[in-house]
């Protein structure tokens, strides 16, 4: 079977923890591919500072063209009201049903998913492949997984990734504190960021 990595997530902005983490992961785990979704209406957050799915999908599509594994999928931007991961994780099995996907997530996120839309119709449609970050600890992480393990049936793996200190919302903070935001991002996002005043960046 096809083996598909799912990098999910609102990418306002994308940046190079997200692309660190999602090459990590076809390495580590053989996958084929990695597609990324940027996600269209975020329901658990606050849409003020979201900007517009067509926005944040150009500069996913900026920051991956240049690695041939690496694919958008525009699904979620462009679907009327909240997205889902587990109506997500419905559609793409429909229409690739040869195909094993694998969700993407920081270690944050193994705590929070329980609190997502029917968490266990998204730990049956797929295997979860963890990253370490924030200030969570290897063992904390594997208490965790033993949980979600026990009482889902999840399919939790650990991705073996340096820690890497780098978010959105520090990138957004950065930007309108006037600070640099290079080598944070990619180039080709940075440049985008420039010239369209993102986030109030001014040259």
């Amino acid at each position: 079977m096809k083996k598909v990595g799912i990098m999910g997530g609102t990418f306002n902005p994308i940046h190079m923890g997200h692309l660190i983490i999602a090459e990590k992961a076809r390495e580590q785990f053989q996958l084929d591919e990695i597609l990324f979704i940027p996600c269209g209406v975020p329901y658990m957050k606050d849409n003020k500072e979201v900007l517009s799915g067509e926005i944040r999908a150009e500069m996913t599509k900026l920051a991956i063209e240049e690695n041939p594994f690496f694919d958008i999928s525009m699904m979620e931007v462009e679907k009327e009201g909240n997205t889902y991961t587990y109506e997500t994780l419905n559609r793409l099995h429909d229409k690739n049903p040869n195909t094993e996907f694998y969700f993407i997530l920081g270690a944050d996120s193994l705590w929070a998913v329980e609190d997502w839309k029917e968490p266990e119709k998204i730990f049956a449609g797929c295997h979860i492949l963890a990253a370490v970050r924030d200030n969570k600890t290897s063992e904390d992480m594997e208490k965790q997984v033993a949980y979600l393990k026990e009482k889902y049936g999840a399919s939790i793996f650990l991705l073996q990734t340096n820690r890497i200190e780098i978010s959105s919302s520090m990138i957004r903070e950065t930007v309108r504190d006037g600070k640099s935001i290079r080598y944070l991002v990619p180039v080709a996002v940075y440049d985008y960021i420039i010239k369209n005043k993102l986030y109030k960046a001014v040259e």
